[in-house]
């Protein structure tokens, strides 16, 4: 991307868009748009096109999305299908109808097989049945990356896309039923810590396994990636490292402070058995994590913290 390209970010107010922007001004790309969801709804066809029409952005980065955890994904199946795929549709054609010269979709770990080969790399993409508790979600991304691939090979385009892991840091969403399960545990703890409860109960039986990055570290990637990688297979963005969910629970907890007693409550899902994402193709090409998961952890709680909208979000 040339420094003073013109770079469209799709759901800059989320916590990958923002991180993307952040990465970008850090690297001196002045250029940037961006619409809020009350100036331009994704999901409105004609809207995106006359956006596109008129700005006609040369990059873009396709990070919007209609997120959530377990219970936010079984209770909204049909929202979460409809919502994700209408709005990728309309920004990716879009795009592709007004000469943008490349577009990189950012999807999620979850696309790949429920019981798939750990650690999963990008060719099992589709060899076996997704995990139904995000089903639709993943559907919805799986076709997002899909039609990138399909636009290449008819008509030519630059269109790639990042599969992230788990993603944590500034700008999460913390709400307490609707966010993912490390903004969730930072939340819960520290109201425990505050109320000065004796005990958490946290869904599960703490077995799951998982990987996580922090999302600055993924913006630097999707910025690499952009000036670095062309091809139609995706790309994993994650470690290369895991933990359980009781390891990561008893970590958060160590960092936010509270030492009551941890409870668990195998009533509750467990989600995936594990989801390790094989990370070796971002290292070929020369890019590496930086943040650890405790100090991501630490600055993922200042920000909880520092954030006043956290109670209603």
């Amino acid at each position: 991307m040339e420094k003073d390209a013109k770079i469209y970010v799709a759901g800059h107010r989320g916590m990958v868009g923002s991180a993307i922007v952040r990465e970008l001004n850090r690297q001196g790309y002045q250029n940037l748009i961006a619409r809020t969801h009350k100036e331009l709804d994704l999901t409105r066809q004609d809207a995106v096109e006359a956006f596109f029409a008129e700005e006609k952005p040369e990059y873009v980065f396709l990070a919007a999305a209609r997120v959530g955890g377990i219970v936010a994904n079984e209770s909204a199946l049909a929202d979460f299908m409809y919502d994700n795929m209408i709005l990728e549709m309309n920004v990716v054609h879009s795009a592709w109808k007004n000469g943008c010269k490349k577009l990189e979709f950012l999807g999620s770990s979850c696309i790949y097989p429920r019981m798939a080969p750990q650690p999963m790399s990008e060719s099992c993409l589709l060899t076996g049945e997704l995990e139904k508790t995000n089903e639709a979600y993943a559907l919805a991304k799986i076709s997002g990356l899909k039609y990138c691939e399909f636009l290449n090979r008819q008509y030519g385009t630059d269109y790639i896309s990042v599969m992230p892991t788990n993603l944590y840091g500034p700008n999460d969403n913390y709400h307490p039923t609707h966010s993912h399960v490390l903004p969730a545990l930072i939340r819960r703890f520290h109201e425990a810590k505050v109320e000065g409860k004796a005990y958490v109960t946290c869904w599960g039986d703490g077995s799951p396994l998982r990987e996580f990055l922090y999302v600055d570290d993924l913006a630097n990637l999707c910025v690499f990636l952009m000036n670095n990688y062309s091809g139609n297979e995706t790309v994993n963005a994650g470690t290369g490292k895991e933990l359980t969910i009781r390891e990561l629970t008893e970590l958060v907890a160590k960092v936010v402070g509270y030492e009551g007693e941890i409870r668990w409550d195998p009533s509750k899902p467990n989600g995936t058995p594990r989801k390790l994402l094989d990370v070796s193709k971002a290292a070929a090409l020369g890019w590496t994590y930086q943040t650890e998961l405790e100090d991501g952890i630490r600055l993922s709680y200042e920000d909880f913290l520092n954030n006043p909208m956290r109670a209603e979000r």
